[in-house]
C-alpha cells in the first residue's frame, strides 16, 4: 500500500502552492500549519533544496470523528500535504493517504473517516490538473 496520493502539475511552484490552498479549501480543509522546508533548511543548515512547503490541512468534522474512534489519532493529524518544485515548470503535490490511519492503528472504526478524507484530498489533487 502506498502512503501518498500525488499529482504532478504543469505549473511553477508559487501558483501551484496557491492553487493547492484553494483546492483544499474547496474540499472543506483549512490549513492549520505551514512549514517552508526549503527556507528552514537554508536557515538551519545552510543547504539548498528545491522549493517545498508542508501544509497541515484539517477538516474539523473529520478530525472530530477520528478522535471519537481513536483518541490517540492526533499523532497522525493534521493531513500533511506537500507542495514541491520539480523544476521551473512542474510541481509535485502529495498528500498523506488517510487510509494509513486505518492501517497503522488497526482500528476499522476509522475506515469511514479515512474514506471521506481520501475522497476529499483526491478531489483537491484532481482539481489542480483540471
Amino acid at each position: 500500500m502506498s502512503y501518498a496520493l500525488s499529482t504532478t502539475v504543469d505549473r511553477p511552484f508559487a501558483p501551484t502552492l496557491e492553487a493547492t490552498r484553494s483546492a483544499l479549501a474547496d474540499q472543506g480543509f483549512g490549513v492549520l500549519t505551514e512549514i517552508d522546508l526549503a527556507a528552514t533548511l537554508k536557515t538551519k543548515l545552510d543547504v539548498d533544496v528545491p522549493a517545498q512547503v508542508i501544509l497541515g490541512a484539517c477538516r474539523p468534522p473529520l478530525a472530530h470523528a477520528a478522535l471519537q474512534a481513536e483518541p490517540s489519532i492526533g499523532l497522525l493529524l493534521p493531513c500533511n500535504v506537500v507542495v514541491r518544485s520539480v523544476d521551473a515548470d512542474r510541481t509535485l503535490v502529495e498528500a498523506m493517504d488517510p487510509e494509513v490511519m486505518v492501517t497503522m492503528t488497526g482500528n476499522d472504526a476509522l475506515a469511514a473517516v479515512a474514506a471521506d478524507a481520501r475522497a476529499r484530498l483526491t478531489a483537491a489533487l484532481d482539481a489542480l490538473t483540471a
